[in-house]
């Protein structure tokens, strides 16, 4: 599938690119992956391009069997080429049938505090409702462990409600959670545009 979203810039922060990840994301997910506060929510290591280069697989995999749909979020600039990678969002679980599905997304060091985040993640749940409405899709939820304050914020910009307290759910999920949710429908705040 070829689907790039594009989210317009602010007066304090550029354009965002939203697209597929592929090979030449091998050097600047290393170079993200160095953060410490990346690495301790991830589910793996990213350090070598062997390390790299089985991840994107799973990326494409993901694609190919409609189970995660992953993008690489750029700074978007006039010109060819692209932006620095700032940024990863995805969704995961939808497809026909399903009335829920869930995103997930992270922040490069360089970038955070810029609101890329919240941009890309509202680009990406107002194209999957549109993509997969006639799917069934009508919620989309959030998880994030409590003491992670910046995705808490994260979901209320992006209009993400607070729904409930998800308990711990060693190994893959050590510490108490929140539970926040987007329902179809929604006006659209951040404009985005896409093709595919």
């Amino acid at each position: 599938m070829d689907i790039t979203l594009r989210v317009d810039g602010t007066p304090s922060a550029p354009a965002l690119l939203l697209r597929p990840w592929a090979d030449g994301d091998i050097e600047p997910l290393i170079e993200a992956f160095r953060d410490p506060a990346l690495r301790r929510g991830a589910s793996g290591p990213l350090e070598t391009p062997e390390e790299v280069r089985e991840w994107l697989e799973l990326q494409r995999r993901g694609w190919v069997n409609g189970e995660r749909l992953g993008f690489a979020v750029h700074e978007d600039h006039p010109g060819p080429g692209e932006g620095r990678l700032v940024g990863s969002v995805a969704l995961k679980g939808a497809g026909s049938g399903r009335e829920s599905a869930e995103v997930g997304y992270w922040t490069a060091a360089r970038a955070r505090g810029r609101g890329v985040a919240p941009r890309a993640l509202e680009a990406l749940t107002g194209w999957a409702f549109d993509t997969f409405a006639t799917d069934g899709l009508e919620s989309i939820r959030l998880l994030h462990q409590v003491d992670n304050l910046a995705s808490c914020r994260v979901a209320e910009k992006a209009r993400y409600e607070f729904r409930e307290i998800l308990p711990a759910l060693p190994p893959s999920f050590p510490r108490d959670g929140h539970v926040h949710v987007r329902q179809a429908g929604g006006p659209a705040r951040t404009a985005a545009t896409g093709k595919g």
